[in-house]
């Protein structure tokens, strides 16, 4: 599996280029998810998001992910890139494109995607309002983080 089809990166994310690396003339489909920041969550205004990540072991599971999907969906081609770093309302945080023969397997294993990137992935999002910030558990949001704050890569090695 092509590690280039998974990317983590500081710079603003260009949607047609994650599309370009699932192109090919076997594909009768390609869905496209962007994944932006919003200003209004549960109410609260944001005024911009912090990512950070545990940057080797995410890529590997993104790379895993992708093979996840090749396996579900055999004539699948997935590219993710998901930015970390300071974001601004309305950034695009995530672009995930899948090529496929047809529209619903691509539909499918896009979607899929997203939730696994929720669960497996070590990226961590800090929200910051009005009136202060937080940590926000896995991106799910299903865990706290018992310190306040996720592990990262200088905090592991």
């Amino acid at each position: 599996m092509n590690s280039a089809l998974y990317v983590l990166t500081d710079q603003p994310i260009l949607p047609e280029e994650v599309t370009d690396k699932v192109k090919r003339r076997e594909a009768g489909a390609i869905t496209l998810f962007i994944g932006t920041v919003r200003e209004l969550t549960l109410g609260k205004r944001t005024l911009y998001l912090e990512y950070e990540a545990y940057t080797s072991m995410a890529i590997a599971q993104l790379t895993r992910i992708g093979q996840e999907v090749r396996d579900r969906w055999p004539d699948t081609i997935s590219a993710i890139t998901h930015r970390t770093g300071h974001l601004e309302i309305s950034d695009i945080a995530v672009v995930i494109a899948v090529s496929s023969p047809h529209r619903k397997a691509a539909y499918e294993a896009n979607e899929y995607i997203i939730e696994r990137i929720k669960q497996i992935v070590p990226i961590w999002k800090k929200e910051q309002w009005e009136d202060g910030s937080e940590w926000i558990g896995d991106q799910s949001g299903q865990n706290a983080y018992p310190d306040g704050k996720p592990l990262i890569d200088s905090d592991i090695e």
